[in-house]
């Protein structure tokens, strides 16, 4: 017996010697961690936010925690942000490469795509492409416009016919966000019964939630468990029929296709293929697989989320919604259709469109960066390799960045002339060369569906929903909890 109890200690002793986690000299405070799990316990892994603001409060807008064994500096607050990303961006642009979302997406461990791709010579020759094909195809100008649009004005057939009636809006905005992104992406749209699109729009908003959730985070930080069969395993599955679909689209589109005569992104990029041949590049098949699905995600779930988030909020903002309205009367009168160019006329619906990203926090913890070498940051020292949480939400409720920092106040973007004004704290997009690809497909694209909406009709929170909760769910990409709304026709459309 006394035996067995010694041989017990010996081997807790072993693992706790073995799993130490220990912070090197001048790193970032933090919570003392645990063995094996690190700090992992000591986090709401439903939604961490609170807690790592509470972090904060306690260790300062730089302190660490362990993900496990591995070491994580978080950075809180406009000024730890903007001097990793911004002024040392070379040293924070690194991305880990041994997360469960590498690990899910990367089908084809050589192609990272762009959004998960490490800081080097390929990324950035990935991400140079990318923002020259999407202005090709008219990001910024009218062919874009006329895209979305279209795609707005399917969005007010389905609410139309909700008139006189309650309706959920969460696969309405996804879809026609979805739908918007597939025609830069390949030209085509997809009615909302569709199998692809019922099948990615699924796709993004159930994988957002389990990487950045629960078990992704278990995932993230005891190894020794990846293989087992828990939910986490889901995600890999989904995203292997997904890599298996987009095999499925290049060979159709490959098809139809004229060299030198591109429709679309894919087009484009096969057209760089051919041109490049083997030249060495990171050019490839595999690569625009992925690529596909970076824009095709990103491009898909964070524009419906804010979508979600506006109208929750105009619909229980009566008197905001209805200034929007006035404004937008004023300025667009007889005209036909809106225009991205409106917005320079309209400073209080952008004011309320940029207040609606703020209390969104679409994307609370950005994309996990890493440091490319040893570095310092607001006198703490950080080895190369060091896994970076920039905490982009705790920039938008920063208190003396904002005059209403917990409050939906559109004043937070007007100056006392009632100006548009855009604070430096505003980064729902992060900052530096890892800012999001799509940013001015978003912007546009929020811009044109809330005004061609309120420009049509006046959105109402029903009388027997009760009050309106503002909680979100958490994931890599936020998402307010399923509401109702009711529609009217406004009667002063043109």
């Amino acid at each position: 017996m006394l035996a067995s109890v010694v041989l017990l200690l010996s081997a807790v002793l072993l693992v706790l010697f073995l799993f130490q986690t220990r912070r090197a000299k001048n790193f970032p405070p933090g919570p003392r961690p645990i063995p094996i799990f690190g700090n992992l316990l000591q986090l709401n892994l439903e939604n961490p936010i609170a807690d790592l603001e509470r972090l904060a409060k306690r260790y300062g807008n730089v302190y660490s925690l362990f993900f496990g064994p591995r070491p994580v500096v978080v950075l809180n607050g406009l000024q730890a942000l903007k001097e990793a990303l911004v002024n040392k961006a070379a040293d924070f642009s690194g991305r880990p490469q041994d997360l469960m979302v590498n690990h899910a997406v990367q089908v084809k461990a050589h192609a990272p795509g762009v959004l998960l791709a490490d800081y080097n010579s390929a990324w950035k020759e990935q991400r140079r492409f990318g923002l020259m094909t999407l202005r090709t195809f008219g990001l910024g100008k009218q062919p874009m416009e006329k895209i979305i649009l279209g795609e707005t004005h399917r969005i007010i057939k389905l609410l139309e016919q909700s008139v006189g009636k309650t309706m959920t809006p969460q696969m309405m905005f996804h879809n026609a966000a979805s739908n918007i992104i597939c025609q830069v992406l390949f030209a085509r749209q997809f009615d909302d019964e569709d199998e692809f699109m019922k099948f990615f729009v699924g796709l993004f908003q159930e994988t957002s939630k389990i990487i950045n959730g629960r078990w992704g985070m278990i995932y993230d930080s005891v190894p020794m468990v990846r293989n087992l069969p828990l939910p986490f395993q889901k995600v890999f599955k989904m995203f292997k029929a997904s890599h298996e679909r987009r095999l499925e689209l290049l060979a159709e589109n490959k098809k139809t296709r004229v060299p030198g005569k591109p429709r679309h992104f894919i087009d484009s990029y096969l057209d760089e293929l051919d041109m490049r041949g083997d030249d060495g590049s990171s050019f490839s098949e595999d690569q625009l697989c992925a690529y596909i699905l970076d824009l095709h995600f990103a491009g898909t779930d964070t524009t419906a989320n804010t979508l979600l988030t506006a109208f929750l909020y105009l619909m229980n903002h009566p008197q905001i919604q209805e200034r929007c309205q006035q404004e937008i009367d004023n300025v667009l009168g007889g005209k036909d259709e809106a225009s991205y160019k409106d917005r320079h006329q309209m400073p209080y619906v952008q004011a309320v469109i940029h207040e609606i990203q703020r209390m969104a926090d679409t994307v609370p913890l950005s994309v996990f960066h890493c440091t490319t070498k040893d570095t310092e940051l607001m006198g703490y020292s950080i080895p190369k390799g060091t896994m970076i949480i920039p905490n982009l939400s705790s920039v938008l409720n920063e208190e003396g960045q904002w005059k209403s920092p917990r409050e939906f106040n559109p004043e937070n973007f007007l100056n006392e002339q009632g100006e548009f004004v855009k604070p430096e704290a505003f980064m729902p997009f992060s900052a530096g060369p890892r800012m999001c690809l799509g940013e001015g497909l978003a912007r546009m694209e929020l811009f044109l569906i809330v005004v061609t909406l309120l420009r049509r009709l006046t959105f109402v929170w029903p009388e027997d929903a009760g009050e309106p909760d503002y909680t979100f769910v958490f994931g890599t990409t936020q998402t307010p909890k399923p509401y109702c709304m009711n529609v009217q026709v406004r009667k002063t459309v043109p």
